[in-house]
């Protein structure tokens, strides 16, 4: 029998749009995204609107020349412009791909080339560059404003198509046959390789985490979810959205995270639902806990402390994009030790594997976590144009090697260890110290680099570089570290540019002549702190 067939035949008859089209048609005036921009004047989408507004401007990217496959760069903050184009590139079988607006030029550029976007959905304040970063685009559609704030007096002379006259005649749709396995959406996200990866999720990637995502955070109908994390990460998409679209509920949506709103929007709102990461407890961690409406905090570990603190159900929801949703839940009536990941999602199987022999480590030993699923449904479908990322990240028999370190405790409760130390989390963002590491040996004058995590009060980690000097470098340590740092800031994100340079005249070795980046860690942390 034809697996894939099998795999399409698990979600017969549905799709993205089916999904929507389903809640507009049954609960058409029911809220589903609310846009909280900072001004506090809030902007309501019903389903019966969101619909609408999709299907116009799919057909004014259709007018464009977009089909089925296309690919479509949404370079944007939070907005409901980028959550609109995302669903209507999904309504004509194309796909939305969301970038990281702290990227820069040479970063924006590679994704462009490497997704082979043929247009771009942009901001004013991003449109220059756009233009220096995606020239050859067929078209480059920029919205009103900046997620709510007004164009500044330079950003309006960008000459391209406003976001308002993207629109066309839903009548003129094209009839698109999608099936589970259509690509729907590219995230990029960093890992240990040195270019970050495109992930492709599909319509049955989406279907997967609106069935299963409700059931792991206990969310119904009239259940809200906040969202201030970037729409361009899968918590924003799947976690958030995909999970409330599972059972017709509201989403609302913020620019980006606001300490002083946070209890604000949530009263407000009458929010239900939100993810944590540890940057918003230390953001808000000076204000009084009010009572408040919310239900569960969607966190990666077991933390009941967390739950006394702030008055909410905190589930332990470990997962990474390349699992779509939350390949670990915990269950409201079970009892899990304190700090574990909780159990595999149903759907999911988990090995803890010996990553130098692929065998299974014995109860209790620390090994690399191994997830499988159906690609394209509870896994990602594949990196886009990348056999050598899918043949590292998928064993032959289908077991994704996701690079946590974790051990199985008691009652089979997961435990997270550690992270592969080439991959780093900078205040919730992944960054790849093999790609910072890459554009610092482009800087003349170095014999070697290594990058690491130093700790950090607020981001939990920033990167850091360890450098040994060539014997014909030029210039004091001082004048090299600011031309290696200067480099970073005009090639890589601000995220990943290294907050310190520290010169050594060796590395310390771990076994067969590795570095031992651990005992650099500790060198890093007996350094003053970093800003």
């Amino acid at each position: 029998m034809d697996q894939h067939a099998v795999d399409r035949f698990q979600f017969t008859g549905q799709d993205i749009n089916w999904m929507l089209r389903r809640w507009a048609s049954t609960r058409p005036d029911h809220p589903f995204l609310i846009w909280e921009p900072r001004s506090g004047v809030d902007e309501t989408w019903t389903y019966a609107r969101f619909v609408d507004d999709v299907d116009r401007v799919a057909a004014g990217l259709c007018d464009r020349g977009v089909e089925a496959g296309d690919k479509v760069l949404i370079h944007a903050d939070n907005c409901p412009e980028a959550v609109i184009a995302w669903y209507a590139c999904a309504r004509l079988g194309a796909v939305g791909v969301t970038t990281n607006t702290k990227s820069v030029a040479a970063e924006v550029a590679y994704f462009a080339s490497h997704s082979r976007a043929v247009g771009v959905i942009t901001q004013p304040r991003y449109a220059a560059l756009i233009d220096e970063a995606c020239p050859a685009m067929r078209f480059t559609v920029v919205t009103a404003d900046n997620s709510g704030e007004p164009a500044t007096p330079d950003q309006p002379e960008h000459g391209h198509t406003p976001f308002g006259e993207l629109s066309g005649d839903p009548a003129s749709l094209p009839e698109v046959e999608i099936d589970a396995l259509t690509p729907a959406g590219i995230l990029f996200t960093s890992g240990t390789t040195s270019r970050p990866k495109a992930v492709v999720h599909t319509h049955g990637n989406a279907l997967w985490a609106a069935r299963q995502g409700p059931v792991n955070v206990d969310m119904g109908p009239d259940d809200v979810y906040l969202i201030y994390l970037p729409f361009f990460h899968v918590n924003a998409q799947s976690w958030s959205i995909w999970t409330t679209l599972g059972v017709g509920g509201t989403v609302v949506l913020q620019p980006k995270f606001s300490a002083s709103r946070f209890w604000e929007v949530i009263a407000k709102h009458s929010v239900t639902h939100l993810s944590l990461i540890p940057f918003v407890f230390k953001a808000v961690a000076d204000q009084p806990i009010p009572d408040h409406p919310v239900r569960v905090g969607a966190f990666g570990l077991v933390m009941p402390v967390l739950e006394d603190w702030l008055k909410m159900r905190v589930t332990a929801s470990w997962g990474m994009t390349e699992t779509v949703t939350h390949a670990t839940t915990t269950r409201p009536h079970e009892h899990y030790p304190d700090m574990s990941m909780g159990k595999p999602t149903p759907g999911y199987e988990f090995a803890i594997v010996d990553p130098d022999s692929g065998e299974l480590v014995a109860d209790g030993d620390i090994g690399e976590l191994w997830v499988r699923g159906t690609r394209g449904i509870q896994l990602f479908l594949e990196y886009f144009d990348n056999p050598e990322a899918n043949a590292a990240a998928f064993t032959e028999d289908g077991w994704l090697r996701t690079g946590d370190l974790v051990r199985m405790g008691e009652e089979g409760n997961f435990f997270y260890c550690d992270r592969d130390k080439d991959a780093l989390k900078v205040g919730g963002e992944n960054v790849s110290a093999r790609e910072v590491e890459d554009a610092i040996r482009q800087v003349p004058g170095l014999d070697d680099v290594a990058v690491v995590a130093k700790t950090h009060d607020m981001l939990d980690m920033v990167p850091v570089a360890f450098v040994i000097r060539g014997a014909f470098a030029e210039g004091t340590d001082a004048e090299l570290a600011a031309r290696i740092i200067d480099h970073c800031a005009g090639n890589l994100s601000a995220f990943k540019v290294p907050r310190a340079v520290y010169f050594v005249d060796a590395f310390p070795e771990a076994t067969i002549g590795k570095v031992a980046k651990n005992r650099l860690r500790e060198l890093a942390d007996a350094e003053p702190p970093v800003a």
